[in-house]
């Protein structure tokens, strides 16, 4: 079979599966397969592919016509321009997130050397794209998943910051050194109520890991843990990013106002809804 023959045959699957992006998706299986960037995949149509490769873009096929998402099969995302690997530890990065890393860098920017805390940090994607855009930079990722932590350090290896990225195993503040300060905490913790994961898209609810995703009965678990220490680990003039769900940013201010956070922003996303909180235990000058 050749090239064009292939990649087209599992796009028809797919379309009679009732995929919506049954093209893009057969084409990005076949480059994965192939070995080919879009350009070759034309070019190279009537070449024959071998066995081996062949087998590759059947078995991703497979995958996606049982729910699969494209990105969890392929095993990789793009994040703030830069390619992150995943496992099934780990959330796939979604657009929304760069909205801590935006502001982030506006916190860092100014500072000497800044230390930064990324709390569940999965990938790494939020710190490790922030120590890419700044040399200076240092960064603590804590996660409770051995497995997501073996993949934030690969990528970021791969990104060429790992000689300044620590990772530590624990829940939130748990395994960091009493009196460690941080210009910098962000984090993307989990929101979702328990009572309503079971209805989630099937691509969300059977494949993105649970420990990202469940907030408790009320989604603010996580926010709760995270205010009752933050100001133990948070420099005089640092900085608390959180990322939130819609509609979470009324009830996430009370939580840090109430644990003495002294200045607290909802910040929408390009949406208009609910999507970050910046917190500060002092107001800024």
């Amino acid at each position: 079979m050749n090239v064009g023959a292939a990649w087209r045959g599992v796009r028809d699957l797919f379309r009679k599966a009732g995929i919506d992006t049954a093209e893009l998706d057969a084409r990005l299986f076949a480059e994965a397969a192939f070995e080919m960037d879009r350009l070759e995949l034309v070019n190279r149509e009537r070449e024959a592919v071998p066995a081996k490769q062949l087998k590759a873009l059947e078995a991703f096929a497979a995958r996606r016509l049982k729910g699969e998402p494209v990105v969890r099969i392929l095993g990789e995302k793009e994040f703030w321009g830069l390619s992150f690997k995943l496992n099934a530890a780990t959330l796939v990065p979604r657009p929304e997130t760069e909205l801590l890393v935006e502001r982030g860098l506006e916190v860092i920017g100014a500072l000497n050397s800044p230390h930064i805390l990324d709390l569940g940090t999965g990938t790494g994607c939020i710190p490790i794209s922030l120590l890419t855009e700044y040399s200076d930079v240092s960064a603590v990722a804590v996660d409770l998943s051995a497995e997501a932590l073996e993949m934030a350090r690969l990528n970021a290896n791969r990104h060429g910051v790992g000689n300044r990225f620590t990772t530590l195993k624990g829940s939130w503040f748990d395994p960091l050194e009493p009196g460690e300060r941080f210009d910098l905490i962000t984090s993307n913790p989990p929101y979702i109520e328990s009572a309503v994961i079971a209805g989630l898209m099937p691509e969300v609810r059977e494949h993105d890991p649970r420990l990202a995703l469940d907030g408790g009965p009320d989604g603010l678990a996580a926010y709760r843990a995270i205010a009752a220490e933050a100001g133990l680990f948070l420099a005089a003039d640092g900085v608390l990013l959180l990322e939130i769900g819609s509609g979470q940013g009324h009830t996430v201010s009370d939580i840090f106002v109430g644990a003495g956070f002294a200045e607290v922003d909802v910040v929408p996303d390009l949406a208009g809804l609910d999507r970050m909180v910046v917190a500060r235990l002092n107001s800024a000058p």
